[in-house]
């Protein structure tokens, strides 16, 4: 990437590009949004609550913190495709890792295995998001974006209807009531039986990854140049900490991925407490939302709106719908019959219908933080990259904070926890994507951006 951030290569590598990076995007999103199915499932496997439960969300996107940083690292010395074939590979480590965690029904054994998994994800999330940014005109970064998220978030409707078919046919007969009414040998014998039904799915999941691994690697994906104008200082370690409009995308990505996963990964586990029917296939309403505010985006933007309003709207958004999911009638369907009800979708009460409008509001919110935050970085975008990346952790943090004042209070009261965080991404939106300075003197963006 060049240091004037010009779209790199011809539109023949643009579209070449797209193709493989929305099978990327499709492969992750698979990956990323069975944890809301996986949720529930292995708090009736391992006896967890609500807390526990939600370390699968801890295991998981800490990953991002703790990889970041050295996926970066690994990049600038494999380049941007052979990360991504790297990141394939270690993806099929994490799923084959499901087999053993499965047959023992050790909880420790899947947070390993789901930490490897998303080893993998994060030199892939690494190497695509900036790729997708900076292979064609920075002005349609948030268009291109919303284009794959259709295929992330297409892959979250689509796995937990795959998981519930597939995993979880029986389930009635693993209820509370039916648990507590078996003796101690009875439950355990349950439990692994449930827990045995992993081990097929994985295995197909490793051999996909496995193959794509080997499709990618001798694919035709064009590499970003990394050449830099000779008069561009070298990269310091903590150099990239002198911008502040990443710092602060940083932070609001570690707000947007904590509510994205309370919206997608709580759902399930919210419904099953309400004892809404389909709890397990609850991630779908979310990610159909969310597959809404792709499509708005991908058509909308920048020719109808730019990339920074997309971002204020949604962020308004979350505010409305946090209070409708913090308020809301836990009993009443009205408000999903009124927008679901015509196309025969099972109905669900309010608050979980607001909950899962949230897929809306965040749709468009990682890809407008993007191309604001990665805005002039220069020689500093691969490390700018990782520090957004690491903002991830929100998906690990936000949501075991959820789970603490649901399991201490109420389940739908602890969803106040969001409100702040739609406020921070507010003020990204509304001024923290303009600072170039820590001294408020936004007048030194050119000089900022040149100094790379």
């Amino acid at each position: 990437m060049n240091n004037n951030d010009q779209p790199s290569g011809s539109k023949k590598d643009v579209v070449i590009a797209m193709f493989f990076i929305s099978l990327l995007f499709f492969i992750l999103g698979f990956a990323t949004w069975l944890n809301g199915s996986l949720i529930p499932f292995l708090k009736i496997v391992c006896d967890l609550n609500n807390f526990q439960a939600l370390w699968v969300t801890f295991a998981f996107y800490i990953a991002y913190t703790v990889m970041a940083l050295p996926s970066a690292a690994i990049l600038s010395r494999t380049g941007y495709k052979n990360g991504m074939t790297l990141g394939l590979g270690v993806m099929a480590v994490g799923a084959l890792l499901f087999i053993p965690a499965a047959k023992s029904s050790y909880y420790g054994f899947f947070l390993l295995a789901l930490f490897t998994l998303a080893t993998g994800m994060t030199l892939m999330q690494t190497a695509i998001n900036p790729y997708i940014v900076c292979i064609g005109s920075r002005e349609s970064a948030a268009m291109r974006i919303s284009i794959m998220g259709l295929f992330n978030k297409g892959a979250g409707i689509v796995v937990p209807l795959v998981f519930s078919a597939l995993i979880l046919s029986g389930i009635d007969k693993y209820s509370d009531a039916a648990m507590a009414a078996l003796d101690h040998a009875g439950r355990e014998a349950l439990r692994s039986e449930l827990s045995s039904r992993l081990v097929y799915p994985y295995a197909i999941m490793a051999g996909g990854l496995l193959v794509f691994m080997v499709i990618v690697h001798f694919s035709s994906l064009p590499e970003l140049s990394m050449e830099q104008d000779k008069n561009q200082p070298a990269v310091k370690k903590w150099g990239v900490l002198q911008y502040p409009q990443l710092v602060l995308g940083a932070l609001s990505l570690f707000a947007y991925v904590g509510v994205e996963v309370i919206a997608g990964d709580t759902i399930g586990l919210y419904g099953r407490n309400l004892g809404v029917q389909n709890f397990a296939i609850l991630t779908s309403y979310t990610m159909g939302f969310m597959v809404l505010g792709y499509l708005l985006g991908a058509t909308t933007i920048p020719k109808l709106m730019s990339q920074k309003t997309a971002l204020l709207l949604s962020a308004i958004c979350g505010v409305i719908f946090t209070f409708g999911v913090a308020l809301s009638s836990a009993t009443d369907t009205g408000l999903s019959q009124a927008l679901l009800g015509w196309a025969g979708v099972p109905v669900v009460p309010d608050t979980v219908m607001f909950l899962s409008m949230l897929g809306l509001a965040n749709a468009l919110v990682w890809p407008s933080i993007w191309p604001l935050a990665l805005q002039g970085l220069g020689k500093y975008t691969a490390a700018g990259s990782a520090l957004l990346i690491m903002g991830i952790a929100g998906g690990a943090l936000l949501p075991m904070l959820y789970g603490r004042i649901s399991d201490a209070s109420n389940s739908q009261h602890a969803y106040w926890v969001m409100l702040p965080c739609y406020l921070m991404i507010f003020m990204y939106a509304v001024k923290g994507h303009k600072v170039r300075s820590w001294g408020g003197n936004e007048g030194r963006l050119e000089r900022v951006d040149q100094a790379g």
